[in-house]
C-alpha cells in the first residue's frame, strides 16, 4: 500500500515579503518522512481570503492530510481560521473549550483575556483542537485540515501533538553517494539507472569544492534491501 500523503500551507505576507524565513516546512518534511507519511507539494499564500480558501480547498481535496502554519494570532491579519471555516462551510466562533484554555493561561499570567486574545479561541464547529504546550492557544483540526501556529516553536509542539494521531506508512530511507564529477559526466549511466530502479526516487544534487564539480546522488525508498542493491549497482554504473 502507498503511504498516506500530505501537503503544507504556509499562510503569510511576511514569508512573501522575506521578512521571515520559512522554517515550518522544512521542519514538517522530516518529522512526515519519519512518519511515513509523503509530503507532495508546499505553498505559500499571502493573507488573502480568497487565496487561503481556494489553496485549502484544493490541498483537501488532492491529499490525505494539509498542515497550514500561521494567521490564527490575536491581531487583524490572522484570518486563517475564518478561511478555514470558510472553506469548510462551518460556522466559526469563540468556543467554551478553547476559551477555558485561555482564561487560564492569562489568569496564570495575571494578564486580561480582552478580545483581541479571544480571537484565538475562534474555532470552527466541528473541529478538535490541537494542544499547544508553548503558549496555550490552540490550533484545529477539520476534516484532513491541520491548522498551526507560525511561531516554529509552537509549530513543532503542535505538530508533535497531532503526528500520533495519525496513521503513517513506511517510513522513507536514503542512501548518498558522494561523486567529484559533475552531472554532465554522469547523466547517461544515472538516467539508466533510474530507469532500471523505477520504484526508487533518485536524485542528482551538485556542488564545487575548491574549483572542482562533483555531485551527490541521493536513492529514496521504503527498503533497505532494495536499497543497498541498488546503491551496489549504482557504484558499478559510475565506475567507482
Amino acid at each position: 500500500m502507498p503511504n498516506p500523503t500530505a501537503a503544507m500551507l504556509v499562510i503569510g505576507d511576511e514569508i512573501l515579503s522575506g521578512r521571515t524565513r520559512d522554517s515550518n516546512t522544512h521542519y514538517l518534511a522530516g518529522q512526515l518522512t519519519e512518519r511515513g507519511i509523503d509530503l507532495k507539494e508546499a505553498r505559500v499564500v499571502s493573507d488573502d481570503a480568497t487565496a487561503i480558501i481556494a489553496a485549502v480547498k484544493a490541498l483537501s481535496a488532492g491529499y490525505d492530510h494539509v498542515f497550514t502554519s500561521g494567521g490564527i494570532g490575536p491581531t487583524h491579519d490572522d484570518i486563517t481560521a475564518d478561511c478555514i471555516a470558510a472553506a469548510f462551510d462551518a460556522h466559526i466562533d469563540i468556543r467554551d473549550d478553547a476559551r477555558a484554555l485561555l482564561q487560564a493561561h492569562y489568569d496564570r499570567s495575571g494578564q486580561e483575556l480582552n478580545a483581541a486574545r479571544l480571537r484565538m479561541a475562534r474555532i470552527p464547529d466541528g473541529a478538535a483542537l490541537i494542544d499547544n504546550p508553548v503558549s496555550t492557544a490552540p490550533g484545529f483540526s477539520i476534516g484532513n485540515v491541520h491548522v498551526m501556529a507560525g511561531v516554529p516553536s509552537v509549530f513543532k509542539a503542535m505538530v508533535a501533538s497531532v503526528l500520533p494521531t495519525l496513521t503513517g506508512g513506511a517510513p522513507l530511507l536514503s542512501r548518498t553517494l558522494p561523486l567529484m564529477k559533475g552531472e554532465g559526466d554522469i547523466a547517461g549511466p544515472l538516467g539508466a539507472f533510474a530507469d532500471e530502479f523505477p520504484g526508487l526516487s533518485v536524485g542528482s544534487y551538485p556542488f564545487q569544492k575548491d574549483g572542482i564539480y562533483g555531485s551527490n546522488i541521493v536513492v529514496r525508498g521504503s527498503d533497505a534491501t532494495v536499497l543497498d542493491r541498488a546503491m551496489t549497482v549504482l557504484e558499478a554504473k559510475l565506475s567507482i
